[in-house]
């Protein structure tokens, strides 16, 4: 398959090459387009979304200009609040992008990636899973049906923060290595993805060991309601996945009305039992349900200043736990398959926040970010066929933040701010026998400052520096070996980082970066009695835990040429004090600390053969280990990559692509998790490489209409994502069509 995958390309290459040499104009990669919308006029350029080159930055396409009655004219000095590039939005928004800064990506020391509406319109990712599925140096691990778990430099779960439009997702009760939580997400709600790998504590505090995940929700055209007054549009979209014979639907209105704006926007996914590869037929327990809906207000207070108010709601029904069908495809008449099985009926997220950002209101702050957010997060495991209430976790998360910035001239930039949340936990029943999973009424509560100095130190040299203060409150009363044992521990510290780019020339940077991390035990970690780990395995609760410290040292080069867009990086995480499970006995763990380290390289690049037409790839290896045991740390990801071909017209508008997945065996395993546990086969997880193709076109009356064709798995390849409870789709079709006006 391999050879077939590389040949193919290959001959897709050559061809692609021969016609590029009857074309000598130079090209340049075109701009990475967030969404490609339609024209709201018939005498649209065909050129609209050609620009020169940028780094990975989404950029939102500017319609043409209309003729509206009442127009809202704004100054030509008001901010371009539409402006959503990574890392290089305006003053008023970067405050809450994860470079907290207007560099870009590409000036940036930082190993990061972005994917854009444009990504996710192509891939018609019906979940977070397949969103980031083929992201550099991201490996989306699904556990079970509608759960999703991002891997950031060989760590997931409590390691690897996760944001919603730069308000934290994750929470006290997150468990060790994979969740579900990510699958919140409805992927009709996201404008765009950032994705900073190996930093992130000192902008954004404890839990990013890995990394950080920022996933910017959709809004109202702000650009195009300031440039051209009110106008009011609607989007219908309807996707349909063989594979599992899913449909997905979802409605979105948007508009704007003097100094408003609005979008809003619901959606229905019901997925079926998955068909697998080659001949293993349907795996059971892979079906659910899930609706979604959310809206986003935003109100000009004057020309200066913002108000923002978003609501989210996401809610997913008879999630079954797929690893719990032992010996899969399974009996199910058998009393430890479908007798024990899990699900989550209903998991549901909900998210409101207000938002308010300014510009000068006064002398010593240039802009300023407060934002005052709701985020809760509760799910219900049932058990058996029927179902019965087995256990209920209800976590609500009161967050403020305040993030303000200062230009200080030839002494460069300075962000600082600080945010606070508190955890309250409803735990109300439990069906384990030591009582519920989290203890009830238990709280954790969080409070951080820090400081970011971005500065020029010669004209090819700038160097980016940052601290960080955490303290950490909580409280619980875990049962401990039959006995209620109440705990109230406190954590703090600093961590800092810094980082250089240098300039070799214009399209060439050399960087580097060292970064600390911390990140304090949580209450699953310290306080759970969970029995949803493994497959007959339980955690128990772990009170001498100490933090997390972390030092991730990143060396670098980055490409941004007309025809070469790439960057290579070469890390090394030090774990301190890592927190690790051990055995307790049967079937039993614990946590300790352990020191680790992992080190591994990651690259991605996309060459521009012809004006339309580029070659495009990545990869990332991964090494764990465990200091003190010498074995292998839990769920190292394989080494993975793409390779593939693609095409977009100027307007990005039509596309085509082809390529191939492929990822290596993974037999190094920890003896403690991995071993033992039914997800990973005996000896490893195989290699395998999938076959894919993508293809989309818009027609009809101001290209209003667009229809879209993914096909995966090609050669219908059986395979296992390292560590999912879920195997890999076969042969399927995803057909998609959207209706825009």
């Amino acid at each position: 398959m391999w050879r077939l995958s590389v040949c193919f390309l290959a001959c897709a290459l050559t061809t692609v090459h021969v016609l590029a040499q009857e074309n000598p104009a130079e090209p340049t990669l075109p701009e990475i387009v967030v969404e490609p919308e339609t024209d709201l006029s018939d005498n649209a350029s065909d050129d609209a979304g050609s620009s020169e080159s940028t780094f990975a930055q989404p950029t939102l396409p500017t319609q043409p200009q209309t003729n509206f009655e009442n127009s809202f004219d704004l100054p030509a000095s008001y901010p371009d609040l539409s402006d959503l590039q990574f890392g290089q939005s305006s003053d008023l928004e970067a405050n809450t992008g994860l470079l907290r800064s207007q560099k870009s990506l590409f000036d940036a020391p930082v190993a990061g990636s972005i994917t854009t509406r444009q990504d996710l319109v192509e891939s018609q990712s019906p979940d977070m899973f397949h969103a980031l599925q083929q992201e550099v140096g991201v490996l989306m691990q699904s556990t079970a049906a509608g759960q999703a778990s991002p891997f950031l430099r060989g760590v997931t779960g409590q390691q690897v923060l996760i944001l919603v439009d730069g308000i934290r997702l994750n929470n006290s009760i997150f468990r060790f290595g994979p969740n579900q939580y990510f699958n919140t997400i409805d992927p009709g709600m996201v404008d765009h993805i950032e994705v900073v790998r190996g930093q992130g504590s000192v902008l954004w505090g404890s839990d990013a060991i890995g990394g950080a995940i920022n996933v910017v929700t959709r809004g109202p055209d702000m650009q195009y309601g300031q440039r051209h007054g009110d106008y009011f549009s609607h989007e219908f979209t309807q996707t349909y996945n063989t594979a599992n014979s899913s449909p997905y639907s979802r409605m979105n209105v948007e508009g704007w009305t003097g100094n408003a704006s609005y979008f809003a926007g619901g959606s229905f996914l019901n997925v079926r039992d998955l068909d697998t590869g080659f001949d293993f037929g349907r795996q059971p327990g892979t079906n659910y349900q899930q609706y979604a809906g959310d809206i986003k207000l935003n109100y000009l207070l004057d020309k200066r200043s913002l108000l923002t108010i978003s609501l989210q709601h996401v809610e997913q029904d008879g999630l079954p736990r797929s690893d719990r069908f032992p010996g899969y495809p399974g009996d199910l008449n058998n009393s430890n398959t479908i007798g024990g099985a899990r699900f989550f009926d209903p998991q549901q997220r909900d998210l409101a926040y207000i938002r308010y950002q300014v510009l000068e209101p006064n002398e010593l702050i240039d802009a300023l970010t407060f934002t005052a957010s709701y985020h809760r997060q509760r799910d219900i495991q049932t058990r058996g066929v029927p179902t019965t209430r087995f256990q209920e976790t209800d976590v609500e998360t009161v967050g403020l933040n305040i993030v303000g910035a200062k230009e200080l001239g030839d002494f460069g930039k300075i962000t600082s701010g600080v945010d606070w949340y508190h955890d309250d936990v409803d735990s109300p029943f439990g069906g384990s026998a030591s009582g519920p999973i989290i203890p009830d009424d238990a709280y954790y509560e969080r409070i951080g400052w820090f400081l970011n100095w971005d500065v020029a130190l010669t004209e090819k040299l700038d160097t980016v520096a940052g601290v960080r203060y955490e303290n950490i409150d909580l409280a619980a009363t875990p049962v401990v070996d039959g006995t209620p044992v109440f705990i109230a521990p406190h954590y703090d510290d600093w961590v800092s980082q810094a980082g250089l780019v240098y300039e070799i020339n214009p399209c060439l940077h050399l960087v580097g970066a060292v970064s600390e991390g911390f990140r304090a035990p949580n209450l699953d970690e310290l306080t759970a009695n969970n029995p949803n780990v493994l497959q007959q395995g339980q955690d128990l609760p772990s009170l001498g835990l100490t933090p997390e410290r972390s030092i991730s040292y990143d060396v670098g080069i980055k490409m941004n040429y007309n025809r070469l867009r790439s960057q290579a990086f070469v890390y090394w995480l030090d774990l301190e004090n890592n927190i690790v499970p051990i055995s307790a006995g049967a079937n039993q763990f614990r946590r300790d600390n352990q020191d680790s380290y992992i080190q591994g390289t990651e690259f991605d690049a996309e060459y521009l053969l012809n004006d339309g037409w580029s070659l495009y790839g990545n990869m990332a290896y991964t090494y764990g280990k465990n200091r003190v045991t010498q074995a292998a740390l839990s769920r190292i990801p394989p080494t993975q990559g793409i390779l593939g071909l693609r095409w977009r017209d100027r307007s990005a508008r039509n596309y085509f692509s082809i390529y191939t997945w492929m990822v290596r065996r993974q037999d190094r395993l920890d003896p403690v998790r991995d071993i033992g546990d039914e997800r990973i086969p005996v000896g490893g997880t195989p290699g395998f490489a999938t076959l894919n193709m993508r293809f989309g076109k818009t027609f009809g009356c101001c290209n209003r209409h667009r229809l879209s064709l993914n096909l995966e798995n090609i050669t219908d390849k059986a395979y296992l994502v390292h560590g999912s409870g879920v195997f890999g789709t076969g042969f399927s079709a995803r057909f998609g069509y959207s209706w825009i006006y």
